[in-house]
Parts: C-alpha cells; structure tokens; sequence
C-alpha cells in the first residue's frame, strides 16, 4: 500500500471516533453573508453547532477565495497549500462535502468541493470559511451532531490544526444514539478502517454523511487512477453493509483535486486507497 511519511510521531489510535446523537437536518442558508457564518446560523438555529454536509450542485459562491494542495516547501509537512485565488464572478459548486465544527472557540468548517467559475473554468480545492460568500439563497441537506462534534486541535503526526471528534463534557451515549464522530489518520487504507471500526461494533448496516480530507492519489473502481499523491477529496455518497462473506464492506464515491490541478470523480477500489493527513466523517449506523 503506498505511504507517505509524515512529521511526526503516529497515534496510536488510528480512528479516531466519539459516539454521539445525530439529527438529519434541511438547512436554509442566507445569501450576502460569509458562508461560514450563514451555515453556522442555520445549524445554530436547529440547536446544533457541530456537523456535516454535501454541497448542493450550483451552490453560489461570490465573492470567492479558495487554495488547492501543494507540495511542501520545507519538512515540516508531508504536503501543502497553494497560495490563495480569488476567481472573478461567481463560482457554481458541482460537488463538495464540509466539515463544521469548532477552531480555537468560534465556529468554522472545513470543505472540499469542484466548481465552474464565472469564465467557464472548471475547478477544485479547499473553500476558505473567512473569505467566501454566499451568492444566492439555497437549501442544503445536513446532519447535526449532538453529544460530540468536530473541534480543530493541533496535530503532531502531520503537524496541521485538523478537525477531530470531541465528547461534549458529561455526555453518556446510549444504545440509541447511532451517529459516530470519526476521523481517520494517515497511511491507512479508508475502507480497511471503516471496514474493522463497524466489525469491532457490531455495526452491519451504516451510511457515511459529509467527508473531507485527502487520500494519496486514488485508484477507482473503473480501473482509472490519480497518481499526484496530494488531494483533497469530498465524499459524495458513502455506506457500509454486509458483504459475500456477511463482514462489513464499505462503497464510497468521491470527487477530487490534486496538487496538479487534475480532477477525478468515481467510485473508489476497497483496498488500495490510504490516507494522506486525514479523513473526517460522520456515520450513522442503521
């Protein structure tokens, strides 16, 4: 399987998770506002301020900030980001995935999408929360997290501020609470860890919401292939049931951009997908 090294020191736990109680949610986002705070209104107004979701196709962004993946510089990180464009007019999501949550005690996401810009171009990478602003009013599909959420700590294995599952302070999960907080480490294949994380729970039946992160390059099921090891990738649709054998067997379809600039959509190939900083999800076990 291929691997990258990383920084620093691995973590022992290589999924990491929290059980938490969920809600599917329909958000009505407001536009003229950054799209940080319009998703962070729209959550809060529902009673959540942590989750996860897909971005609606034509999505309007405008004005428009976003940075792709980059090879590093320096030691300090396995990879990078590019420096920041800022594209004319407004850009139309044609697929994406974010992550929302906490960073240093405010609210902020973390969102990987392909777009179509004003001039025709077709695009991809990472949306900015404090730069990007939401063009026209839309309604998007969500899941709110309560019990746990995603809070962005410092990280020593790829020395980045990564999103990662955080219990809520005096939060006792019960048996009806079927929403995991997950984020998955570098240099493991997606589906081995989703795959053993429901094993070891009984979890037979499960669907993935949101997905933000980066694998090395990508193999699909079609036989194509990203060789660029850098991405970031969105998840765009995700579930977990019982294979040939009765274990648990994942499909996930994804969308991504490497450092590059090409761009890949499909259905990844079980086994042969690790990794590369890190991969945040939500499942909800059925």
């Amino acid at each position: 399987m291929r691997t990258i090294p990383q920084p620093g020191p691995a973590n022992p736990e290589r999924v990491q998770w929290a059980q938490a109680r969920g809600q599917r949610l329909t958000l009505e986002l407001k536009p003229g506002q950054l799209l940080l705070d319009a998703i962070s209104e729209a959550f809060a107004a529902q009673g959540f301020d942590s989750g996860v979701l897909r971005l609606p196709a034509r999505l309007a962004l405008s004005p428009f900030a976003y940075v792709m993946p980059a090879l590093s510089q320096t030691s300090e990180h396995a990879a990078f980001y590019s420096e920041t464009f800022r594209p004319e007019g407004v850009a139309r999501i044609e697929t994406g995935a974010l992550t929302f949550g906490t960073r240093d005690g405010a609210p902020f996401f973390h969102g990987h999408a392909l777009w179509r810009e004003a001039d025709g171009r077709r695009n991809g990478g990472h949306i900015l929360p404090d730069q990007s602003f939401l063009a026209e009013p839309v309604t998007v599909e969500a899941v709110g997290i309560d019990g746990a959420g995603f809070v962005a700590r410092p990280d020593p294995e790829t020395n980045f501020k990564l999103f990662m599952p955080a219990p809520q302070p005096g939060f006792v999960p019960s048996p009806q609470d079927r929403f995991f907080v997950l984020r998955l480490c570098p240099n493991q294949d997606v589906f081995a860890a989703l795959e053993g994380f429901c094993s070891e729970r009984g979890i037979a039946r499960a669907r993935i919401h949101g997905g933000v992160g980066s694998t090395i390059g990508a193999r699909f099921i079609d036989g194509g292939a990203t060789e660029p090891f850098a991405t970031e990738i969105a998840i765009t649709a995700g579930s977990v049931a019982p294979g040939r054998d009765g274990r648990p067997e994942a499909g996930i379809a994804i969308a991504l951009v490497d450092y590059t600039g090409g761009m890949a959509q499909g259905s990844l190939r079980r086994g042969d997908n690790p990794v590369l900083m890190t991969l945040e999800l939500v499942l909800e076990a059925e």
